[in-house]
């Protein structure tokens, strides 16, 4: 299921992917571009253009700034993340240090993370189901 979009995001989304912060290149570069399940970056879902999207565990990473933990800031994030927690988005966060002093640790973190919500969908009713797959049962006898 496609998530909603505004199509006037995707010109600021595209000036966006040009000019990342060197953690979120750094982040890119070095892990998500190359990960599986595929991620996508600055990428436009309902009225906000957030920083890196996994659709397969319909999960957002976000990296935040200084500008994040202002009184404003952590008010607009928290609307954000509302409206998508709504689409049965999961929203992670880390600060632009976590990426600069840990990054293994971010990297490790994702990788759990997105592990464990890979077949993650929302439900036609608006909850979260995860579709899990079973095994063939063997039909062979073992030998005697």
């Amino acid at each position: 299921m496609s998530l909603p979009y505004n199509g006037n995001l995707i010109p600021q989304a595209k000036t966006l992917r040009k000019n990342m912060t060197p953690q979120e290149k750094k982040l890119w570069y070095q892990f998500l571009s190359k990960y599986s399940p595929r991620c996508q970056r600055q990428k436009a879902i309902a009225d906000y253009i957030v920083d890196f999207y996994c659709h397969q565990a319909r999960l957002v990473i976000e990296l935040d700034g200084s500008q994040h933990y202002s009184g404003e800031g952590l008010e607009y994030d928290a609307r954000r993340t509302e409206v998508l927690k709504k689409l049965g988005v999961e929203v992670v966060r880390f600060s632009n240090l976590d990426v600069d002093r840990n990054f293994r640790g971010v990297c490790e973190e994702i990788d759990r993370i997105i592990k464990s919500r890979r077949g993650v969908r929302k439900s036609p009713h608006g909850r979260r189901t995860s579709e899990k797959i079973t095994p063939p049962v063997a039909t062979r006898q073992p030998p005697r």
